[in-house]
């Protein structure tokens, strides 16, 4: 066994290319051992299993500087980094990130969970280097559908005129998390079928220098190319063809389902562990308006499964024109959505909350700027959506609910956001975001709000002395609060439900002076500049006590979401006590 004596690149140096060979598959052995047993990203980590071995055999680092994009294939690289042991023993499974972390090693550069970000990253180590003098290599490694983003290109634009070392390693295993979409990949393809020797060159096209390997498998090509690279004094992009979810037949297969997932047997693939059951209500909404609305376009980013468009299900409407996955390019779907607006479609934009961050410019200038009426649906916002730092959404109502023309309303029911999603795609005077949380209860209850009557709040329970104010999903933690209140003091308090996120309910406001003497608001984002304290701020000259829950300012990660409200205080047991201590 050659791995177990690896405890960094220097040892790596020290075997032939046949041995190599021996530690490729016993690293990708150590990546099936985790994954299987603790999940993570499945088919990106397993294509880049030679290409690592290569990489670290030839190269130097941490002197080379790697940048791995998004960094979800950067597990065989800890692996080989001195963090196999995160990888072989089930003790140490969670010791590690799956992304690249500075803090885990010399050997990560960055903290990345984004796309596209790895030649601009990559560049700006270049220019580093050479400010101080130095000549280290600086690779960037893109794949997985990155080149649709725009940072990308942007990258590769400026690089075409840098005239110093720079290592541009595509990674090209035909695929994005669904299938890849956009010109760029048609040149790919054309690339791959002529064996790198197409005349139409995206590459060259932007003046780099151009290198094609077709299996990037081959630990002896990879690193016979690699050495013919190294120290190179100008920009230069290898094109490496791969196989996403190499080594598990099932995964090759179905690259799709098998970017990432929970436990399985190794087997045959299945899961582990029941994945319960899926909610279909967002997908549901979706389909019946594409049904029912010819004029209707719904647009996603590269990740349609977030939406439940999966495969087999979304070709009809992508035929129909009806379904658009630009690719990993959040930027240019929203954009698009002002436009289809515009020119009298209806569109909706949804995608992940973490990645309609990338799009802030857009939303607000090309969009809101505009006012024109498209739905953006900002799909696991706040602390129930993903937990890892590098895709968390904490300031969603920082970002969004402050940005003029914008109607950002908030759900706390399934039957509250059919409602919304209704008003949102037949409204015709603004742009419409709905906070869709990962999980909605449903009540029972039909919603028959009037959501054309801006900023009016709902009234879930009528009370005196305190008011408690909760956004979306922390409503029925209000009525748990309530409850508990009424029993421990007998005092019957008032729970309001906003809705509405961009602007505040004055007439609702002013009339709790009347017999309120406290207004309490917990929200499940970032505290600071969020939600309450718009609240606050109105009761600023007044004598209303106002007292704000929200999570701590900080890129909090690993964390378990009902654990992180308690810690901020957001608790039933917590905020009876405070009521407690104010009567």
């Amino acid at each position: 066994m050659y791995l177990e004596k690896i405890n960094g690149p220097e040892d790596i140096k020290k075997l032939s290319i046949d041995e190599l060979k021996i530690l490729a598959d016993e690293t990708r052995k150590a990546l099936i051992n985790k994954i299987s047993n603790a999940g993570g990203h499945i088919g990106p980590n397993l294509g880049m299993v030679e290409m690592t071995v290569a990489l670290h055999y030839v190269f130097n680092s941490p002197q080379d500087k790697i940048v791995f994009d998004v960094s979800h294939q950067s597990y065989p690289h800890k692996i080989l980094t001195g963090r196999k042991q995160a990888f072989l023993e089930a003790e140490h499974f969670h010791d590690v990130t799956g992304y690249t972390n500075p803090l885990e090693s010399e050997h990560d550069m960055f903290t990345i969970g984004h796309t596209s970000t790895s030649i601009s990253l990559a560049l700006g180590l270049a220019k580093g280097r050479d400010v101080n003098h130095r000549d280290e290599n600086i690779i960037a490694v893109v794949g997985d559908g990155s080149l649709s983003g725009g940072e990308a290109l942007e990258g590769l634009d400026y690089a075409g005129e840098y005239d110093k070392n720079l290592i541009i390693i595509i990674n090209d295993n035909d695929q994005s998390i669904a299938e890849n979409h956009g010109g760029i990949y048609k040149t790919l393809k054309e690339l791959r079928e002529t064996n790198g020797k197409a005349t139409n060159n995206l590459f060259k096209g932007f003046g780099l220098d151009y290198r094609y390997l077709d299996d990037g498998h081959d630990i002896q090509k990879l690193v016979a190319l690699f050495e013919s690279v190294k120290n190179i004094g100008h920009p230069i992009v290898l094109h490496i063809h791969t196989i996403k979810g190499k080594g598990l037949p099932y995964a090759e297969a179905n690259r799709e389902s098998w970017h990432a997932g929970g436990p399985f047997n190794v087997e045959d693939g299945t899961p582990k562990f029941n994945a319960g059951v899926n909610d279909t209500t967002v997908f549901d909404s979706l389909k019946n308006l594409l049904d029912t609305n010819s004029k209707a376009v719904v647009l996603n980013a590269g990740t349609p499964m977030g939406l439940g468009f999966v495969k087999g299900i979304r070709e009809e409407y992508v035929k129909s024109g009806q379904f658009v996955d630009v690719g990993i390019a959040e930027e240019n779907a929203m954009a698009m959505s002002s436009g289809i607006a515009k020119n009298g479609g209806t569109p909706v934009f949804g995608t992940f909350a973490p990645f309609l961050q990338r799009t802030y410019d857009q939303m607000s200038h090309d969009l809101c700027l505009n006012d024109n009426p498209a739905t953006i649906l900002v799909l696991s916002p706040g602390v129930y959506g993903m937990n890892s730092n590098t895709h968390i959404a904490l300031c969603d109502i920082q970002m969004f609910a402050h940005i003029p023309n914008l109607i950002y309303l908030a759900p706390a029911s399934k039957e509250e956001y059919r409602q919304m999603f209704q008003f949102a795609t037949t409204q015709k005077k603004h742009p419409v975001a709905i906070r869709v949380p990962g999980e909605m209860v449903e009540t029972g209850v039909e919603d028959t709000t009037d959501y054309s009557i801006c900023n009016k709040n709902k009234v879930e329970q009528q009370g005196t002395k305190v008011a408690l104010f909760a956004v979306g999903v922390m409503v029925p933690m209000a009525m748990k609060i309530a409850k508990q209140v009424k029993e421990e003091l007998n005092l019957e308090i008032t729970v309001i439900n906003p809705h509405f996120l961009t602007g505040l309910d004055e007439e609702l406001l002013n009339s709790l002076k009347e017999n309120h003497e406290l207004v309490i608001t917990i929200e499940d984002g970032e505290l600071m500049g969020g939600y309450g304290q718009t609240i606050a701020s109105f009761y600023g000259d007044s004598n209303m006590k106002v007292k704000n829950y929200g999570i701590s300012k900080a890129f909090h990660t690993d964390f378990d979401a009902d654990k992180l409200l308690e810690e901020n205080g957001i608790s039933v047991q917590n905020i009876v006590k405070e009521i407690k201590a104010a009567f």
